[in-house]
């Protein structure tokens, strides 16, 4: 069974969802499903959105980042979660969805759309990180990123030598230099 197929429809958003939208210049939407808990996580080709239900705490205060922004989304077959983790340390967020998958679909694409080049660095056992230039996909622009894995420390010199080559190496490629 295909998760998305071309043709199916984006369910219509409810107006209270809609109105607590922000969608740029030209932004779309791409898939939007409600999750257990009634918040709408919404794809576009710009960003993605996680609106909670109204009358919710200060504390649920909408999602709306950039696809470049996203570490990782990685979907748990037996709990039905998508958890999406961010570049920048923020707390990652999980959705619950036993209905629709479109929403999986779009956010695997649209996060494989902002990578533009990627490399793993390896520093010993179970000691990595990753160099990657990606793309804004409201704007174009693009952006290095470094993303460290655990014990691994930019205070190190060496790792500190690699990532600086690497990530002028991939600036160059990408015409940022």
């Amino acid at each position: 069974m295909a998760l998305f197929q071309r043709g199916q429809r984006t369910p219509e958003l409810p107006s209270e969802v809609a109105r607590r939208l922000d969608l740029g210049r030209g932004e779309r939407i791409l898939a939007a499903s409600p999750d257990e808990t009634g918040t709408w996580v919404i794809a576009t080709t710009a960003r993605l959105y996680a609106v909670p239900p109204a009358g919710e705490s200060a504390a649920a205060e909408p999602v709306a980042r950039p696809w470049h922004l996203v570490d990782a989304g990685s979907w748990d077959r037996d709990s039905f979660t998508l958890t999406v983790t961010w570049v920048d340390g923020a707390a990652a967020n999980r959705w619950v969805f036993r209905g629709s998958l479109q929403v999986l679909a779009a956010v695997h694409e649209r996060v494989q759309a902002s990578v533009v080049l990627v490399e793993q660095l390896s520093f010993g056992p179970n000691r990595s990180a990753r160099v990657v230039i990606r793309k804004n996909l409201a704007d174009g622009s693009l952006h290095d990123q470094t993303v460290l894995g655990r014990g691994v420390r930019l205070a190190d010199p060496d790792v500190a030598h690699v990532v600086a080559d690497t990530r002028a190496r991939l600036r160059e490629q990408a015409g940022l230099i």
